[in-house]
C-alpha cells in the first residue's frame, strides 16, 4: 500500500494519463473506423481502394512500429514540436480505427441489401443512405465487437509509456527507477486498467441494453 500513497500523485497523473489517451484516440479511431467503412462499401472505385489500403496496411503494421513512426518520422517530416500525447493519440487512433472499420462493414453487411435498394429508388444519395436507413441498423450489431476493440485499445495505451507519453505503464517504470517491489506496483498498475477496461465494458452494456429497448 505504502507504494500507492508514497507516489500517489505520480499514480494519479498516470491514471489520467491513462484514460486521457484512451479517450482521445478511441474518438479518433470511431471517427476515421466508421468513415473508412464508408468508403470500403463505396461504389466508387478510388474510395474502396483507398479504404481497403488503409485497413491492410493499418492492420498489419505492428503497433509499436506506428509509434516509432509517429514519433521519430512524422514529427521531422510533418508536424515538428508536436506534444508526444498528440502523436500517441494518433498513432493508437489510426492503428485502432482499421479494427473499427472492420467491424463496422461487418454490421453494414448485415443490413439486407433491399433495403438500401429501396432508399436509393425514392432518391436517396449513398450518404444518405448510410446515414439515415443502414447506420442506425448495424449500430446494434457492431456494439459488442467495438467494446471489445476499445478495451483492447485501452491495454494498447501502455506502449504510449514507452514514448514519453504519461500514463500508468510509464508510472510503473518510474517505481522500478526508485528501486520499489516490481510486484506491488504491477498490482497497482493492472487496477487501474481493470478500472479504465470495466468503465468501457459498463457503458457499453449499458447502450448495448438501450439499443435493444429501441428495437
Amino acid at each position: 500500500m505504502n507504494v500507492l500513497l508514497d507516489n500517489f500523485p505520480e499514480f494519479r497523473d498516470g491514471f489520467i494519463g491513462t484514460v486521457s489517451i484512451t479517450a482521445v484516440s478511441s474518438v479518433i479511431a470511431l471517427v476515421l473506423g466508421v468513415l473508412i467503412a464508408g468508403f470500403r462499401v463505396s461504389p466508387v472505385p478510388p474510395l474502396r481502394f483507398f479504404g481497403t489500403a488503409w485497413v491492410t496496411l493499418m492492420r498489419n503494421t505492428p503497433l509499436t512500429l506506428l509509434f516509432l513512426i509517429f514519433f521519430f518520422v512524422v514529427p521531422e517530416i510533418l508536424f515538428p514540436g508536436m506534444s508526444s500525447f498528440v502523436l500517441g493519440s494518433l498513432a493508437l487512433g489510426f492503428y485502432t480505427s482499421s479494427f473499427v472499420c472492420e467491424a463496422v462493414r461487418s454490421g453494414i453487411n448485415t443490413v439486407p441489401l433491399g433495403q438500401a435498394e429501396a432508399a436509393r429508388s425514392i432518391g436517396m444519395t449513398f450518404a444518405q443512405t448510410l446515414r439515415i436507413v443502414v447506420f442506425p441498423q448495424a449500430t446494434r450489431i457492431v456494439i459488442a465487437p467495438l467494446s471489445s476493440i476499445f478495451i483492447a485499445l485501452t491495454k494498447n495505451s501502455a506502449i504510449a509509456g514507452a514514448f514519453s507519453v504519461a500514463e500508468l505503464f510509464g508510472w510503473q517504470k518510474l517505481m522500478s527507477d526508485r528501486g520499489y517491489d516490481i510486484v506491488p506496483v504491477f498490482l497497482w498498475v493492472a487496477l487501474g486498467y481493470l478500472v479504465v477496461t470495466f468503465t468501457i465494458s459498463g457503458l457499453f452494456r449499458l447502450l448495448e441494453r438501450r439499443m435493444e429497448v429501441a428495437r
